[in-house]
């Protein structure tokens, strides 16, 4: 990205690795909470340095970092101009119930949706980016494959029509052949070309 003239800002934010144990584990089942608030106050300082364009700033994000996305467009007040999502969780709760690692989504999410007595779980799907469509205003671009089994690809479906639907400027980007990565060259090149070609469309200014 930054061979394309971007400034590429990835923030530690809870929840990442390396940073030790604790620190991943703050982002489980606090979903929506102190690992948003982590990258929103990165762009919020970064945008202030001279070398930034404050007013074209894209966010984009692959699996959970797809989940994030679908988030901020409900959350981010306007500081983006455009968002990308790869494989990213829309309906946590529908997500939940077809990804083939519900063991992990249970301890992740600290239950079953089901669970209304379960005041974690509850917090958790409490976050679902699809509760807050309402509030969406920004072009978005979603990319799926057709074999991805850790998030299946109608969540990415879900977003775009319901993008679609709210009148937002969108696009589907869908692999038939593909899993939750993109690992077939031409595949990739095609990937790299949309992908580039939606961001320099929003954020580069027009000459």
């Amino acid at each position: 990205m930054a061979s394309n003239g971007y400034v590429v800002v990835a923030p530690s934010r809870r929840g990442v690795l390396t940073l030790g144990q604790a620190w991943t584990d703050q982002i489980s089942k606090d979903h929506g909470g102190q690992e948003m608030k982590d990258l929103l106050c990165a762009i919020d300082e970064v945008k202030k340095e001279p070398w930034v364009d404050a007013n074209n700033l894209g966010s984009i994000g692959a699996s959970y970092g797809g989940y994030t996305v679908y988030w901020l467009a409900g959350h981010h007040n306007k500081r983006f101009k455009v968002f990308i999502s790869h494989c990213g969780v829309f309906n946590s709760e529908m997500e939940y119930m077809t990804t083939d690692e519900m063991f992990f989504d249970s301890w992740e999410m600290g239950g079953a949706p089901w669970e209304t007595n379960n005041k974690v779980a509850m917090k958790s799907f409490a976050q679902s980016p699809h509760l807050f469509v309402k509030n969406w205003d920004t072009p978005i671009m979603i990319i799926e494959g057709g074999n991805d089994f850790r998030i299946p690809y109608t969540q990415g479906m879900a977003a775009f029509n319901t993008a679609q639907e709210l009148g937002i400027p969108s696009k589907f980007l869908f692999f038939p052949s593909e899993s939750h990565w993109v690992l077939k060259p031409q595949n990739g090149i095609l990937w790299q070309r949309e992908f580039f070609g939606w961001l320099d469309q929003w954020l580069k200014p027009k000459k």
